[in-house]
């Protein structure tokens, strides 16, 4: 009797342990190196829109191409300004409101934003050389709901 009780708590014991080394693992956020984001938004297109193995090829090169000069598109920190810090806005001096920006923070995002509009309508025009006429129709249809609905992550914007 005293050999099974035993054997119960230490079956209870390991299984305890395994289960809080899943949960850790779980809790971990994974790290993504550029190239591994790229191939994966890369694939998720191509399954997505059926793209051939050659077209698949030609997608990864734009997407390796246009993955520093698009930001959130590309996986990005996306809507950060310069020098901010991570987290937003905290409760602080100023109650939770956004602080007022310099004139030069302001030239930088103007400039950082015609930047990555630049760089979209570039990335749009070699995509569109890439798909067929009907994939890029449903790619851009796609890509005006997600900005309709805020986004990849969910929800309508909030202002």
């Amino acid at each position: 009797m005293r050999k099974v009780i035993l054997a119960i708590v230490a079956v209870m014991t390991m299984t305890a342990a395994q289960a809080q080394d899943g949960n850790r693992q779980r809790g971990e956020r994974r790290q993504f190196d550029r190239t591994e984001m790229v191939k994966q938004r890369t694939d998720n297109v191509a399954k997505k829109y059926g793209l051939t193995q050659e077209q698949t090829d030609k997608l990864l090169e734009l997407n390796t191409k246009y993955a520093d000069k698009m930001g959130g598109r590309m996986g990005g920190q996306r809507g950060r300004r310069p020098g901010a810090r991570p987290g937003g806005f905290g409760g602080g001096q100023n109650g939770g409101q956004r602080p007022e920006l310099t004139e030069e923070q302001k030239q930088q995002m103007e400039a950082a934003r015609k930047e990555r509009e630049e760089a979209m309508k570039q990335y749009d025009e070699e995509l569109q050389k890439i798909m067929t006429p009907e994939q890029y129709e449903a790619y851009k249809a796609d890509e005006a709901k997600r900005r309709q609905e805020g986004g990849r992550r969910g929800g309508p914007r909030r202002n």
